[in-house]
């Protein structure tokens, strides 16, 4: 696939990946990473093969990160990591059964960090 094309001029593919079942990825479910240098940097799900469903969310809208791994999971060495945005659209962006869940959360950890500081964004808690 080209990115350039599909994202425009400048765009670069950080991560990929799909849903797999029994750690083999034979799914229409996909998973990038992608960055546009200067611009923005967004996570996209495209859903489908003979027609598609791509949702998308920047990385600094993104305020919790959570990840839950199955028995099988554990096996395969996949799981589920779960994106908390306050984008009104897409509140959940669960990317399911990804190989190595725990160093893609640790990735995204680490690019939203990085995307909350270029952006100027804060996170608050509040306790009640």
């Amino acid at each position: 696939m080209n990115i350039e094309r599909k994202y425009g001029t400048g765009a670069q593919l950080v991560w990929k990946d799909r849903k797999r079942v029994m750690g083999m990825p034979l799914s229409f479910t996909r998973y990038r990473l992608v960055k546009k240098p200067g611009a923005w940097f967004k996570i996209f799900s495209d859903i489908g093969f003979a027609s598609s469903i791509v949702e998308e969310v920047n990385l600094y809208r993104i305020y919790d990160i959570s990840l839950h791994q199955s028995f099988m999971g554990k096996i395969f060495n996949t799981g589920t990591v779960t994106l908390y945005s306050n984008d009104e659209r897409s509140p959940q962006f669960t990317l399911r059964n990804v190989k190595d869940p725990f160093k893609v959360r640790e990735m995204f950890s680490n690019y939203i960090e990085e995307q909350r500081k270029i952006h100027n964004v804060h996170v608050t808690e509040f306790q009640g």
